[in-house]
């Protein structure tokens, strides 16, 4: 079996690891746009599903793994922030509150399909704005969905989790190795 993960994240490609030992990276190219319709909640496993076929088109004997992440604040998905003020504004809208963190991932082979996705709820500490202010300036929000990264920086913000950690971070890994195997034996049934 050859495994094709469907990302150009770090984060995913380091988890990725402890789920399979041996994988090449090809990174989606796909166009990240969402039906109108949608719900907020269905977004990273719809998208998820994307990468995964646009990167399947030319591997279709390939496991590719496609995978999204969102995070959700009153229904609303918080994306990545364009600025540094953007940035500060997410941070205060997380400040002291719930959110979710939703990772879609969609497994791929010829003709047969698996998505799934998972949803952690991360609390952040209520925070000052000096907090805000500084951590924003580090740069580590930029490229992450919501403005922080738990496994980073970010770690110092967050109060507590429900859920699985590695999901927040990008890749719920143990549910997405139990998904593969599941996926593989099924090609020999």
């Amino acid at each position: 079996m050859s495994v094709i993960l469907a990302s150009a994240s770090p984060r995913r490609q380091e988890l990725l690891k402890y789920a399979v030992k041996d994988f090449t990276v090809i990174p989606s190219r796909a166009e990240e746009k969402l039906p109108e319709d949608i719900a907020p909640e269905d977004c990273a496993v719809y998208l998820a599903g994307l990468k995964a076929a646009e990167v399947a088109k030319g591997h279709e004997f390939d496991t590719v793994i496609g995978c999204d992440t969102v995070v959700l604040l009153d229904n609303r998905i918080m994306g990545k922030p364009e600025n540094i003020i953007k940035a500060r504004e997410m941070l205060t809208a997380l400040s002291g509150r719930v959110h979710k963190v939703i990772t879609g991932v969609c497994i791929r082979r010829r003709d047969k399909e698996v998505r799934f996705s998972e949803c952690t709820e991360v609390e952040f500490y209520p925070l000052t704005e000096k907090e805000i202010s500084d951590y924003a300036e580090t740069g580590d929000p930029m490229d992450k969905a919501g403005a922080y990264g738990i496994q980073s920086e970010g770690c110092i913000l967050v109060k507590g989790i429900k859920g699985d950690f590695f999901n927040v971070v990008g890749l719920p890994v143990a549910r997405l190795r139990r998904e593969l195997t599941k996926f593989e034996e099924s090609f020999y049934l």
